[in-house]
């Protein structure tokens, strides 16, 4: 993990700093509210570890102005304030995780890992993607252009959400192949080629500026929907 420990207490900020390298995490250390906004919006951080009583401002103030901003990184907040209300607010301005001082290091370090865990996951599998007009949603299997609803049998649905996964992203007929079919298809089929074309008639209908581009000698990628 790569954290950011917004902590004003030179013996707290160590004790963490040493028992998180000791981990094999990275660490940066910003001692007031300001500079943590400053680190939090340049780096790239798995999880934010937040304390409330700043010297500059109150954490509840960088947590909510993070969120307003669209950062989105995990943020833990670790204070002596123990009352109900305030973790209630603090969860209610964006923070993920709460928890009171004086704290146990491996409760800290777990409580961090989960939130690494699951903001990757939820990174990793988005449920809905969108090029452009054209969307599908990943866990009612049902692809949309212009709001009209396409019909796509399972490999051609899979051979479009491959190319929506990253557009303008070059893939080559042996990667479409080995992701779709497997890698005990023959390498020489054209099978790639016809199932694209067949794509190209749903989605690429007439009228439409076309998404599916053909990159000669090199594969298909999807047309970024900054370049449409």
């Amino acid at each position: 993990m790569n954290v950011l420990l917004v902590e004003d207490e030179p013996r707290v900020a160590d004790f963490i700093d040493r028992g998180l390298r000791a981990e094999n995490h990275g660490v940066t250390v910003a001692e007031n509210g300001g500079d943590g906004i400053d680190l939090a919006k340049t780096g790239d951080f798995d999880v934010i570890v937040l304390d409330l009583m700043l010297p500059d401002m109150h954490g509840y103030d960088v947590c909510q102005r993070l969120r307003q901003e669209g950062q989105h990184t995990p943020i833990l907040m670790l204070t002596a304030m123990d009352a109900i209300e305030d973790k209630i607010k603090g969860i209610k301005l964006g923070a993920d995780d709460y928890l009171t001082k004086p704290f146990d290091f491996d409760e800290l370090l777990v409580r961090m890992e989960a939130l690494v865990r699951r903001s990757h996951a939820s990174n990793r599998v988005p449920t809905c993607l969108t090029v452009g007009d054209l969307e599908l949603d990943r866990e009612l299997l049902e692809v949309k252009r212009g709001g009209e609803a396409i019909k796509l049998t399972a490999k051609e649905l899979a051979i479009i959400e491959l190319l929506m996964s990253s557009p303008g992203r070059v893939f080559s007929r042996t990667r479409i192949l080995n992701q779709v079919w497997g890698y005990s298809e023959d390498p020489l089929t054209n099978v790639v080629d016809v199932y694209i074309a067949r794509l190209r008639r749903k989605i690429d209908t007439k009228g439409r500026d076309p998404l599916i581009e053909t990159v000669r000698g090199h594969g298909y990628r999807l047309k970024p929907a900054a370049a449409g």
